[in-house]
């Protein structure tokens, strides 16, 4: 089947953004003791910085149920398709829990494991094998009721026992689990919500064989009634999200409330508004300037490559900087998930270099990616057909 350009000019896109927020994490000066969307701390641009990475996870997760719809009508085998998403999501999770952590941290005692986002999506994946008996409509049924409805959970997670809730809370809610006094495992990425968004996007995977033209236009309407369902739950603060909105001291600050909906886990509020977004881009990406597009493919053809590098990178750059900043390696702390950065010592650069850093990482990563991409053309193996 041939591949989409959609697709992947807007996987690109969400990627070129997702190290926006990656090199913000790491490098910002205050990225250690302030949270971006702390509006009693943060400003509009450091706000948005964040908000606009919101953009990355839902759209990425639902588009690998839309590839992974489209590669199951290809082969049209159940059997095959299930052994492949299965292994893939095995795959996927040990990637995850072992070189992603190592990546991110330097740290070789593993004194923080992080189930994130490639993890979860490989948790989808096996679960999406599973119910592959299941039509599309069935399949997107059920994810909407996961998306709807698991909210219900922490509305009324005082009702459940402690056993129930021991079980349960890895799967639904952002968990962390004490191993010793020094080493943690957190569940940052609770993989029932991600899989309603995995689900739901399979179940768009059919709007892709129709005509280009109809297509663009019904993602235009489905965007625009996604944002306005949005817009109306948002503004009742009856139900959708944890953290409710207020007026604030001025009409920005009070449109920043509005806007900071919950992404640990994801509330209903912030994946309608993050997928609404994305269905209104995927309406006008043919609309793209052909150069923006033909850079955007680079990426978007190679997500999981460019996810593990540009993590290296950004990593081994933030490295330098310490050095360059006066921090011995001996004083670098990759124990205390700092990322080196050491906790009694100000380091870090201002918001206006992170963009000039980001905007250099993702320049950096164009040729190695169009690089593997060609490789992959020429190479069927595990590694190309896994990574």
């Amino acid at each position: 089947m041939k591949r989409i350009s959609s697709i992947d000019i807007i996987r690109g896109l969400v990627m070129v953004i997702m190290a926006l927020d990656h090199v913000r994490d790491l490098m910002h000066v205050n990225a250690l003791t302030q949270s971006p969307t702390d509006l009693a701390t943060t400003t509009p641009l450091l706000f948005m910085t964040r908000w606009i990475t919101y953009l990355c996870a839902p759209v990425f997760v639902f588009l690998a149920g839309t590839s992974s719809y489209l590669s199951f009508q290809k082969n049209k085998d159940v059997a095959s398709s299930r052994f492949h998403m299965i292994k893939r999501g095995l795959w996927l999770m040990l990637l995850d829990l072992v070189i992603m952590n190592f990546i991110l941290y330097f740290d070789v005692q593993f004194h923080t494991i992080l189930f994130s986002v490639v993890a979860s999506i490989g948790f989808g994946f096996i679960l999406l094998g599973l119910l592959l008996n299941l039509s599309s409509i069935a399949l997107g049924a059920l994810g909407s009721i996961i998306l709807i409805g698991y909210g219900l959970y922490g509305i009324y997670i005082a009702e459940f026992g402690e056993t129930v809730k021991s079980i349960l809370n890895p799967f639904l809610t952002l968990s962390v689990f004490p191993f010793t006094t020094d080493k943690l495992f957190i569940v940052a990425y609770p993989p029932i919500p991600w899989l309603g968004i995995m689900l739901i996007g399979f179940s768009f995977g059919k709007m892709f064989a129709t005509d280009h033209a109809k297509r663009n236009e019904q993602f235009i309407t489905i965007g625009l009634t996604t944002i306005a369902v949005f817009i109306l739950l948002r503004y009742s603060n009856i139900y959708g999200d944890p953290q409710q909105w207020a007026f604030q001291k001025d009409t920005m600050t009070t449109i920043l409330s509005f806007l900071n909906v919950s992404k640990y886990p994801p509330s209903l509020l912030f994946t309608l508004v993050t997928l609404g977004c994305m269905f209104l881009l995927l309406g006008v990406a043919d609309r793209f300037n052909s150069s923006v597009q033909r850079i955007l493919i680079v990426y978007g053809r190679v997500p999981l490559f460019y996810y593990v590098v540009h993590f290296l990178l950004i990593h081994f750059i933030t490295l330098i900087m310490l050095r360059l900043q006066g921090v011995p390696f001996s004083e670098m702390e990759f124990a205390t998930s700092t990322f080196g950065r050491p906790r009694n010592t100000e380091t870090g650069v201002p918001l206006w270099m992170i963009i000039i850093l980001w905007s250099t990482v993702v320049a950096m990563l164009y040729l190695p990616c169009k690089w593997y991409w060609q490789y992959k053309q020429n190479n069927r193996n595990f590694l190309t057909r896994y990574f």
